[in-house]
């Protein structure tokens, strides 16, 4: 009866699943890690030179953006605009800058009346970016990564 006993015993215990260990291939790791990123949100924001001294998130991201705006606003500003009527409008940019640090251009919304006052104010936007200083692209886990993002411009001529 004891040998009987410890048969069973043994047998339950070889049999159970408890000690089976399961195999998780570096696919599914990695499909499972991937499904918890945000991919709307980065480490750190694209940033110059200049925003070195800002330590939190926001304020890099802030600077960046203010740094980017009074650049265009002077570049703006330095070229004569003859308008018929007075202008005060907002220009939505929609910019990307690459894992390299390179700022793109991608679309330019424009109220009708501004476009047909300065006509060429797609191309003074783009002419704008091209004198910028080094970019330095955005971090996401370390590594550099593509972001988009829009930038209201204020243009005021009279």
């Amino acid at each position: 009866m004891k040998q009987i006993c410890v048969f069973i015993l043994l047998l339950m215990l070889t049999s159970c699943e408890f000690f089976n260990v399961k195999k998780t291939s570096s696919e599914a790791i990695l499909k499972e890690e991937l499904q918890t990123f945000n991919w709307n949100d980065v480490d750190e924001y694209p940033s110059f030179s200049v925003c070195d001294s800002s330590s939190a998130k926001q304020e890099r991201r802030r600077c960046f953006e203010n740094t980017l705006t009074a650049h265009i606003t002077s570049f703006l500003q330095k070229d004569t605009i003859v308008v018929t009527q007075d202008i005060n409008d907002t220009i939505n940019l929609k910019l990307q800058v690459s894992d390299t640090g390179v700022l793109s251009l991608l679309q330019v919304n424009v109220d009708s009346v501004t476009n047909q006052e300065i006509p060429n104010i797609k191309e003074l936007l783009a002419q704008s970016l091209d004198s910028l200083p080094k970019i330095f692209p955005a971090l996401k886990r370390g590594q550099q990564v593509k972001t988009e993002f829009k930038l209201p411009i204020i243009i005021h001529v009279n």
